[in-house]
């Protein structure tokens, strides 16, 4: 019996997650002063111990299907920059997708990009239940939680969901070197265009590579959206934050652009 079908057998009998694995959520800067507030749904990839490995090699799970490669440093090096809110979510997209609605079923994978995941095959409705109750719904919860005492202390919010991409999909090469995600609003990717489109030698995405939708997102629709939040996703390419020094050349370009953006932003909010 493989560690992920014996873990599948023990999901009945045994918790999801054990009282010394970590919380779901990290956070930097709760009560920070600057009207970013952050986001970042594929964080980390850890997996509860009682998944075992899901059935994956640990090249597997070092890919971007388990986490946005690259994207944790940049968080963390803006929350620091800007003394803003960052919340981020530890756990592995594998075990359950923070920034897709729980019924869809992209929530818990079974197959992602072309990759089999044995450990999200034939689960049962009450162990996807689990996922979503200790994994999902703290992290959710927690941004509603922050974003509503923002707006009950009148505390201006623009929110910001950060995420990195593969160069290549499905074996096209991708050219951005950066995108802003958004469906209805567009008050934020279209300033954000405009100051990245200055910038020397970057190919920037208008909804590129992806488009933020209903059916395929979470984050920007239920907390950017039905708040009527000033927001926008920023996709950045994984080759080029693999690396620290690169995480900090693009948290220091966002950085700057937020900076001079502030102001604008502040009289929309």
């Amino acid at each position: 019996m493989t560690e992920a079908i014996a873990a599948m057998t023990l999901q009945d009998i045994t918790p999801l997650l054990a009282a010394d694995e970590p919380a779901p959520v990290i956070e930097r800067h709760a009560d920070g002063a600057s009207p970013f507030f952050l986001t970042c749904d594929h964080y980390g990839r850890l997996i509860p111990r009682a998944l075992g490995d899901l059935g994956l090699d640990d090249s597997e799970r070092q890919r971007h299907i388990a986490y946005d490669i690259g994207i944790a440093g940049v968080a963390e090096a803006v929350s620091d920059a800007l003394d803003a809110h960052l919340v981020a979510q530890r756990y592995s997209r594998l075990v359950i997708d923070c920034n897709r609605p729980p019924a869809a079923a992209s929530a818990i994978p079974p197959v992602s990009e072309a990759t089999a995941i044995p450990g999200n095959q034939g689960i049962a409705p009450d162990a996807a239940t689990e996922r979503r109750r200790l994994i999902f719904e703290p992290y959710h919860r927690r941004i509603a939680d922050a974003l509503a005492r923002r707006a009950r202390g009148k505390h201006p919010t623009i929110l910001v969901s950060l995420h990195s991409f593969t160069p290549v999909y499905a074996g096209v090469a991708r050219p951005w070197h950066i995108g802003t995600l958004y469906n209805r609003d567009a008050r934020l990717p279209k300033r954000l265009l405009r100051e990245l489109r200055d910038e020397a030698g970057l190919v920037v995405g208008d909804n590129q590579p992806y488009a933020v939708s209903d059916a395929t997102d979470y984050t920007i629709p239920v907390h950017g959206e039905t708040r009527r939040l000033i927001h926008s996703g920023i996709e950045i390419r994984q080759d080029l934050i693999a690396s620290e020094h690169g995480q900090q050349a693009w948290a220091e370009r966002l950085i700057r652009i937020f900076r001079k953006l502030e102001p604008e932003l502040r009289a929309l909010a």
